[in-house]
C-alpha cells in the first residue's frame, strides 16, 4: 500500500512543480497574463517581493491622460492702459495642464475638480499620441473629484481597486504629468489611509503615500503593484513648494461613489442624518464617565431632519452605526453619505449612561453646488 502511494504521489508532485515552473518562464503557454502571473506570484509568495513593476506599468499608464484647459481672463481696462489698437480684445488665455485616468471603455475620465475648474476648453491627450475634447459630465467640489467624457474608438481604461483592502506598506505608483514633462511614474508605499483631517475638501479620505506627487500630478492615477488603480492623485504637502514625501490620494472607492453618481444623476447623491458632531476629548469623556475612544458627541440636531424624526437628540453620545463601532466625525459624515436616501440604519447611542438603539431613515442631503 505505501508503495502504491509512493508511486502514484510523486509524479503528481514533479507535475506542479513543472506546471508552476512553466507559468513563471513562460505564462503564456497556460494561458496567463503578465499582471495575473504577478498576482499568482503574490499569493504563493506574499513575503517577497518585486524587483520589477514593469507589468503595472504596462497596463495602467495607457489609461493615464494629460488635461490642459484654456481659460478667458478679462482684463481689468481701469488700471491698465490700453492702446487703441488693443482696445478691441478685452481678455487673455490662461491655460493649465494636469491628469486624469480613463476609467471605462466609453470614455469616462476621472480627474480632480480644481484641474478644470473654470476651464471654457478641455483638451485630452492620450499616451498613444490621440488629442480630443472633453466634455464636463459632472463635478464635486466636496471631493474635489470631476468626470469627463471623450469620444474616441478602443480606449484603454484601468479597472478600480477596492481601496479599502490597501494596507499602510503597501507598494504604490503614481502616474501622471508633472510639470508637463510628459508621463512620468514615481514609486512609495502607502503611508497612512483614512486622513480626514486636512480641511480642503468637505469629504476626506485621502490615501497618504510618499510617492512623489508634484504639479501636473494631480487627477492622476496611484496604481497598486498589480496596476489597479487605488486612487486619485489629488495634492502634494510642501513647505518649500517642491515633493516632500506627503502626497494624498482620494481612494478609488470614494472616486467610484462619486462617478457613479455623477453618471446616473449628473450630481452626487448623498445620505444624510441631519446631525453636528465632536470629538470626545478627556474633559468630555470625564465628565460623561466613559471611556477614551468610545464615541463622538452629538452637539447639534437639524430640526426636522432624519435624526430629529427619529428622536436623537443634543447630548447623546454615537458609539457605532449598525453596530460598527465609530469614534470620528468624519468617518461617521463620510459612512451616512454613501448611504441611498430611504435606507434604514441603527444608530448605537449612549444617553444618561444607557445604551439604546435609535432606527433612522436617512435622507437625501441637500445639493450644495459651488
Amino acid at each position: 500500500m505505501k508503495k502504491l502511494f509512493t508511486f502514484l504521489v510523486w509524479p503528481v508532485i514533479i507535475g506542479l512543480i513543472a506546471s508552476i515552473g512553466i507559468m513563471f518562464v513562460d505564462p503564456k503557454l497556460v494561458g496567463l497574463t503578465p499582471i495575473s502571473r504577478a498576482k499568482l506570484w503574490h499569493t504563493l509568495f506574499p513575503r517577497m517581493g518585486q524587483t520589477s513593476y514593469s507589468y503595472a506599468v504596462k497596463i495602467a499608464t495607457p489609461a493615464v491622460v494629460n488635461i490642459s484647459t484654456s481659460t478667458a481672463i478679462k482684463r481689468d481696462t481701469n488700471r491698465v492702459q490700453i492702446p487703441p489698437f488693443l482696445q478691441g480684445q478685452k481678455s487673455n488665455v490662461a491655460t493649465s495642464l494636469g491628469s486624469g485616468v480613463i476609467v471605462h471603455p466609453n470614455g469616462f475620465i476621472l480627474t480632480n475638480n480644481h484641474v478644470i475648474k473654470g476651464a471654457q476648453r478641455i483638451t485630452v491627450s492620450l499616451r498613444d499620441g490621440r488629442e480630443i475634447g472633453a466634455k464636463v459630465v459632472g463635478v464635486d467640489p466636496e471631493t474635489d473629484l470631476a468626470v469627463l467624457k471623450i469620444k474616441l474608438n478602443h480606449l484603454p481604461y484601468i479597472h478600480l481597486a477596492d481601496s479599502s483592502k490597501g494596507e499602510i506598506g503597501d507598494v504604490v505608483l503614481a502616474i501622471g504629468d508633472p510639470f508637463g514633462l510628459g508621463q512620468t511614474v514615481t514609486m512609495g508605499i502607502i503611508s497612512a489611509t483614512g486622513r480626514n483631517d486636512l480641511q480642503l475638501n468637505t469629504y476626506e479620505d485621502f490615501i497618504q503615500t510618499d510617492a512623489a506627487i508634484n504639479v501636473g500630478n494631480s487627477g492622476g492615477a496611484l496604481v497598486n503593484a498589480y496596476g489597479d488603480l487605488i486612487g486619485i492623485s489629488t495634492l502634494l504637502f510642501s513647505r518649500g513648494g517642491g515633493n516632500e514625501g506627503i502626497g494624498f490620494a482620494i481612494p478609488s472607492n470614494m472616486a467610484r461613489f462619486v462617478m457613479d453618481s455623477i453618471i446616473k444623476y449628473g450630481y452626487v447623491i448623498r445620505g444624510w442624518l441631519g446631525i453636528e458632531s465632536q470629538p470626545m476629548d478627556r474633559v468630555l469623556t470625564a465628565t460623561y464617565n466613559i471611556k477614551p475612544n468610545t464615541g463622538i458627541l452629538i452637539s447639534g440636531v437639524y430640526e426636522g431632519g432624519p435624526a430629529d424624526k427619529a428622536g436623537l437628540l443634543r447630548g447623546d453620545i454615537l458609539t457605532g452605526i449598525d453596530g460598527d463601532p465609530t469614534s470620528n466625525g468624519r468617518k461617521v459624515m463620510n459612512y451616512v453619505a454613501q448611504v441611498p436616501p430611504g435606507k434604514m440604519v441603527t444608530l448605537n447611542v449612549l444617553r444618561n449612561g444607557k445604551a439604546i438603539n435609535i432606527n433612522v431613515q436617512v435622507g437625501q442631503r441637500p445639493n450644495i453646488v459651488n
